[in-house]
């Protein structure tokens, strides 16, 4: 697949929140852990910091990552939405995720998506996760 055609399957084939509303909402943690375990558990090869509640998550991220960085730490940062480019959600010390990773992450996922059918924000934790490890 080409990049251009790895967002199409992402966007149109898997529930997007902002698309259906909350169709796509999952109440439970049952496909992101199916996917992390399909994956060989990444999340747990790393150190995370989750930030919740409703406001100030992307300016408080930003933040703590800027920060880490500073002090030599190599730092992961998931934000979600993104503004103009799907990659500005997964970065690495401030530099967005490669296109080839994506591809390869969503063809090798593909399979296994299509039996779990995760939703976009689902797959793309996942996908999180897999870069951070």
């Amino acid at each position: 697949m080409t990049y251009e055609q790895t967002l199409h399957y992402l966007y149109n084939k898997l529930p997007l929140y902002s698309v259906i509303g909350i169709r796509a909402y999952k109440a439970d943690l049952d496909n992101t852990l199916a996917l992390c375990k399909h994956l060989g558990d990444p999340q747990n090869k790393i150190k995370t910091i989750h930030i919740a509640g409703t406001n100030g998550k992307g300016s408080t991220s930003h933040m703590l990552a800027a920060a880490f960085q500073e002090c030599g730490y190599k730092t992961g940062l998931y934000t979600s939405p993104h503004l103009k480019d799907f990659r500005e959600r997964i970065k690495i010390n401030g530099e967005m995720i490669a296109r080839d990773f994506i591809i390869s992450f969503v063809e090798k996922t593909k399979t296994f998506s299509e039996e779990i059918q995760p939703s976009f924000f689902e797959l793309t934790v996942a996908m999180a996760f897999e870069y951070f490890a």
